[in-house]
């Protein structure tokens, strides 16, 4: 009996795919690399969002307690005569009254968190928050601090130190009486509310009322009746309800993150599908064979998506332990909020979550296997007797795929872009990209063959055989530019994109940006602010032409949203273009309509205040109604912002005190001497900040550019991945064409002619994938500015095209693939002629 007898289907497959793993070693690794590196980033970056995540929620639950509802309102709080109110309703066991205020820490940038309390009251509801201490009456003695641990180690103090809070222009001294109970890393202080009411200037107003209803009472039937006695602008709500709220705020930035992460690892899926496509191609005549042994299509297809799933297992498990590893640096050189400024302040302590383990270990495995897919349908459906025959690789790369698939994947992403957000989210925008991305790569082959018909002919006789070899291979084309058509699309996009947002916020800050001089009384913290004697001194000084002042407050419109921004600021309702970036034209607004406001874009995308609506604002405890008279662009207030003009704010509220101001100086007048006598003649006027718009304009680029620093590193480990895919579709290409080499070398060729023609390969071959990587950036450019950014943040901005950046990046480009394919053919043309073509003999 034969040897081929005894060979079993199982034992043959076994030993072809045990070989092929063997001879390719490097591209193999390469995959797995590719995997390691998307999954890496991608689970990195959910870690440490959920942990910042899990920290915000820690505090938020820390404050509330076991409260069953909560009574809030404004940010500066409501008048307290709604405490008695409340707690004698029918069904209320306990009524908490708190104070909370984000205290300015003398000499810090960052503010502490103080919640003032009954601890008669919080006892059974935010015992957390009821320290125990020796002496028991420092709980209600008025300058009596407790801090949490974490807030102790932050301000470098120990039990009987001082605490130095500003308030408005002056400091209120705390004595730290002792520590809370420990909560993660949260930090927060805790002390007397009638303390806190008098310290923090906020006598007779209450941040919120926390309620313990009674047993058996209808929770949600209690908040409703609630809501019936409340005065406008307060809300009843859950608990939960405001941890969503305060999530909310960091939500699109924290998917967004994600969703950049996972480009990475699709684009090492394409790799893994680059990698198995010319594996497949270059085994067929050993796949054919196993199919005359007996071996299935199903099998064999089961096969080759086993060995890509074999890549994704490896390259997961690796990347899972990278990027728990990349997290912890990332934690402690950027922080929790990845400088984006939502979670400042917070330190949080990473964790393994089991369903992040199996999501991104699941998703790793998928994208190898889902690259293994379509080689390995190709491999089984392949006719044995051809593929048995030397050549039929060539006749496998140059098959062109039908138009009509891709050109529907393109037209469901042109429809997907008009789509609204889901849940606040730009899913169909996200949607929109991927089918883009794919029909572009569907429709690669075809791509290939126009744009290599536009080539003109080179006269060199090597060059010209690589494009002619090029034109009769498209598919080989397509399966080599698959990582870095998707890679350099997606970076050109976010290139272009980052660089458009930038320009819009240069002119936006130059916009708003219009006086000399910038007075701030702190720049964290609520406590601080300028009261009216300080503001009448600063207009007084000598060498001051204008000043004009600013107060922010902040309204409770919607209680399932984020606060929204009431500004008080100098406008002009017959030109408010000149105090505010106006969108369009503003609108001139009857002397008997309700009187104008001016919405940002947030305001008017979430809350529907479009130019022309009569809308109720909650101000001083009354509904007021206004009249949107325009649309204003802001990039500082995510939740949306409402300006109106000052000294109306002034008559509604009885409230004169700001907390910025813009001065116009005298013709002449030096800005350093301004700044000494604002110091000199004003009571605590050392303590204010003082900016030239120019510094204004450089910190706001500079926090700008640590925001995207992120984006950056995921943009740029997607195209090394996609560049590693490209080194190695050469590598692989080279190794299948040694024979040809041979030929080559045979009939006259030197090295020196192949590797020319191998460089100019390597030079069309990249150049094609440049030119489509470029247009369908671009196209995915305008989804990322006009439907994601929109839908996510609410902001709109100008297109700015960044051409020398992207001309350094496509130079780069051309001469790292030249590069690369002069290095990927060398091992094959190492090869001894006669060993090359001995397989044709």
């Amino acid at each position: 009996m034969s040897s081929l007898t005894l060979l079993s289907p199982v034992s043959a497959a076994g030993a072809v795919f045990r070989g092929s793993l063997a001879q390719g070693r490097v591209r193999t690794a390469l995959a797995v690399l590719a995997i390691a590196l998307g999954v890496a980033l991608g689970f990195a970056v959910q870690l440490i969002n959920q942990a910042a995540v899990n920290e915000l929620v820690q505090g938020v639950q820390a404050l509330s307690g076991d409260a069953d509802l909560e009574v809030r309102g404004p940010r500066a709080g409501f008048d307290e005569a709604v405490y008695p109110q409340v707690a004698r309703m029918a069904g209320v066991t306990v009524a908490s009254p708190v104070v909370e205020v984000d205290a300015k820490i003398a000499n810090r940038s960052e503010a502490l968190r103080i919640v003032g309390i009954d601890a008669f009251r919080a006892g059974f509801i935010q015992p957390g928050l009821v320290a125990s201490t020796a002496d028991r009456l420092d709980t209600l003695r008025p300058d009596a601090l407790f801090l949490t641990p974490a807030a102790m180690r932050w301000l470098g103090v120990e039990r009987g130190d001082a605490v130095k809070i500003q308030v408005a222009l002056n400091d209120v001294t705390l004595r730290v009486a002792g520590e809370l109970a420990p909560n993660a890393n949260a930090r927060i202080g805790a002390m007397d509310i009638a303390g806190a009411q008098a310290g923090f200037d906020r006598l007779g107003r209450l941040s919120r009322i926390d309620l313990r209803l009674a047993p058996g009472v209808d929770v949600v039937a209690f908040a409703e009746r609630l809501r019936g006695v409340l005065p406008p602008g307060l809300a009843v709500l859950r608990p939960e309800a405001s941890i969503a709220a305060s999530a909310s705020l960091s939500r699109s930035y924290r998917v967004n993150l994600n969703v950049l992460a996972l480009v990475a690892l699709f684009t090492g899926g394409l790799l893994v599908f680059s990698t198995q496509a010319h594996a497949v191609v270059r085994r067929r005549a050993q796949f054919a064979l196993l199919r005359v042994l007996g071996v299935s299509r199903r099998r064999l297809t089961a096969l080759i998506v086993a060995e890509g799933a074999l890549v994704g297992v490896v390259g997961s498990l690796a990347g899972l332990a990278a990027g728990f590893v990349l997290a912890e640096i990332a934690v402690h050189w950027v922080g929790a909020d990845l400088g984006s400024g939502f979670f400042r302040g917070v330190v949080p302590a990473l964790a393994l979550d089991p369903a992040a383990l199996a999501i991104f270990f699941a998703l790793g495995v998928a994208a190898a296997m889902l690259g293994s897919l379509l080689p390995a349908l190709d491999a089984a459906n392949a006719a044995p007797a051809l593929a048995l025959k030397a050549g039929d690789e060539e006749r496998a790369y140059a098959r062109l795929r039908p138009v009509l698939p891709g050109l529907l994947t393109l037209a469901l992403g042109a429809l997907a872009t008009a789509l609204p957000p889901v849940a606040g989210l730009p899913l169909f925008g996200y949607a929109a990209i991927a089918l883009l991305l794919i029909g572009t790569l569907m429709l690669m082959p075809r791509f290939a063959v126009l744009a290599l018909s536009l080539l003109p002919r080179p006269r060199l006789p090597a060059a010209r055989l690589a494009i002619a070899q090029l034109e009769g291979s498209p598919g080989q084309v397509s399966v080599s530019l698959a990582a870095i058509v998707a890679s350099v699309s997606l970076t050109v996009s976010m290139v272009i994109m980052v660089a458009s947002f930038r320009h819009s916020l240069d002119a936006w800050l130059e916009r708003i940006l219009p006086a000399d001089m910038y007075v701030r009384a702190a720049s964290g913290g609520e406590t601080a602010y300028l009261p009216a004697d300080a503001q009448t001194l600063i207009a007084a000084l000598p060498g001051v032409r204008r000043a004009d002042f600013l107060r922010e407050q902040q309204l409770l419109v919607d209680p399932k949203r984020p606060r929204i921004v009431l500004q008080a600021r100098a406008v002009d309702p017959a030109d408010p273009a000149r105090t505010l970036p106006i969108i369009g034209t503003p609108l001139l607004i009857a002397a008997e309509a309700p009187p104008p406001v001016w919405a940002t874009e947030a305001a008017a995308d979430v809350f529907g205040f479009t130019p022309g609506k009569v809308i109720e604002l909650p101000i001083a405890g009354k509904i007021e109604r206004f009249t949107v008279a325009g649309v204003w662009r802001d990039y500082a207030r995510q939740q949306g912002a409402v300006a109106m003009e000052r000294q109306r704010y002034v008559a509604l509220t009885g409230d004169r005190t700001v907390t910025n101001a813009a001065l116009w100086l005298a013709e002449g007048a030096d800005a350093k001497a301004v700044k000494q006598a604002i110091r000199r003649d004003l009571p605590g006027g050392d303590r204010l900040e003082f900016f030239a718009p120019g510094e204004i304009r450089t910190l706001s680029l500079q926090a700008f550019d640590r925001t995207f620093a992120v984006t950056y590193a995921l943009e740029l480990a997607a195209l090394v991945i996609g560049l590693i895919g490209l080194s190695s579709s050469f590598g692989a290409l080279a190794l299948a064409r040694r024979r040809e080499f041979g030929v080559l070398r045979h009939l006259g060729m030197t090295r020196r002619q192949i590797g020319a023609m191998l460089a100019t390969e390597g030079l069309a071959v990249s150049g094609i994938g440049l030119a489509v990587g470029m247009a369908l950036g671009f196209a995915i450019s305008m989804i990322l500015i006009h439907v994601v950014n929109r839908q996510s943040f609410h902001w709109g901005m100008d297109l700015s095209l960044p051409w020398q950046a992207l001309t350094g990046f496509g130079a780069v480009l051309l001469a790292l693939s030249t590069i690369t394919a002069l290095a990927s053919g060398r091992q094959a043309m190492s090869e001894d002629a006669v060993r090359a073509v001995k397989e044709d003999w």
